[in-house]
């Protein structure tokens, strides 16, 4: 996806302009969290789809060079897909900045499926997919039929619920049993995502749907949820040092990759659980501090 970020430098005014920035940046969950994962040295691909144009090219390029494997289905009929972003003028601490989104996502959305290459999952140790990837249609059919070819292959799946306007679009109900039926091995998600797919009730809920649950909570940690021995469930709760930035568009993407990439050198090495998982989200949030200290690149369209 294409992000255009709006970053006004002063309060918004109706009517008129103000002064700030707009930038054109390479944007997309599964893009941000494969670029991340990509810069920390794994072996990751990206499965995607983009329009036959400028755009769906310099997004292409752009990741490769940051070592993605791209496997993008190009389609003619659809352009690549955008996304507006508009962040708050102050400056605040990680997760409490306010942004606001207008997605239009066109051929993000068509990828089918037929798209999909079974030898691409072999090998693989981790699918992970935000939400996005679970709805409408052709693409939540794709991201569905993705998680039963990584089964099939032995991966392990994640699932990050990324947004819960789109997540819930149709119900609690329906969002419940969409993720039981992925039935992810780690689900993400912020504080204010898992109260609005629980409705209310104790976070522990989660675990009915994976039986590790990462809360990401901006400046003041994460909380990790996981099954325990009955019915008791493992809870611990992670502060880390505070992070201000005006723009945390893609943080929690970072995050997802810096745990996963530290969860599966846990998961080959023999750590214990508990200690696994610690030292995972204190990964994820070392990546996101990275993120967030880079200055924001443009997109080079050519």
């Amino acid at each position: 996806m294409l992000d255009a970020v709006l970053a006004p430098s002063q309060t918004m005014v109706r009517g008129t302009d103000v002064p700030g920035r707009v930038m054109l940046r390479q944007g997309g969950s599964a893009a941000n969290a494969a670029r991340w994962l990509g810069r920390l040295g794994m072996r990751v691909q990206l499965i995607c789809a983009v329009g036959r144009d400028g755009v769906g090219r310099a997004l292409v390029d752009t990741l490769r060079r940051d070592g993605v494997v791209v496997r993008a289905t190009r389609t003619r009929r659809m352009t690549t897909g955008r996304i507006g972003v508009v962040v708050s003028s102050v400056s605040d601490m990680v997760g409490s900045a306010e942004r606001s989104f207008v997605a239009d996502r066109a051929a993000a959305d068509a990828l089918a499926p037929a798209d999909l290459r079974s030898a691409w999952f072999r090998g693989v140790d981790v699918l992970h997919l935000p939400a996005y990837s679970l709805l409408g249609e052709p693409l939540g059919s794709a991201g569905r039929w993705a998680a039963q070819l990584a089964r099939i292959n032995g991966a392990a799946v994640s699932v990050d619920l990324a947004s819960s306007g789109p997540l819930l679009a149709g119900g609690q109900t329906a969002a419940q049993a969409l993720l039981r039926s992925v039935a992810p091995d780690v689900l993400f998600a912020t504080a204010a995502e898992a109260e609005a797919l629980l409705g209310g009730w104790a976070l522990e809920g989660l675990l009915a749907f994976a039986p590790v649950v990462v809360i990401k909570r901006g400046a003041q940690g994460a909380s990790i949820l996981a099954r325990g021995e009955g019915m008791t469930p493992i809870r611990s709760d992670i502060a880390t040092r505070p992070i201000f930035s005006s723009d945390t568009t893609g943080a929690g993407d970072a995050f997802d990759a810096g745990f996963l990439a530290a969860w599966l050198e846990a998961r080959t090495s023999g750590q214990p659980a508990t200690e696994s998982l610690r030292r995972a989200t204190l990964a994820g949030h070392r990546v996101a501090a990275r993120h967030l200290a880079r200055a924001p690149q443009e997109l080079d369209i050519r």
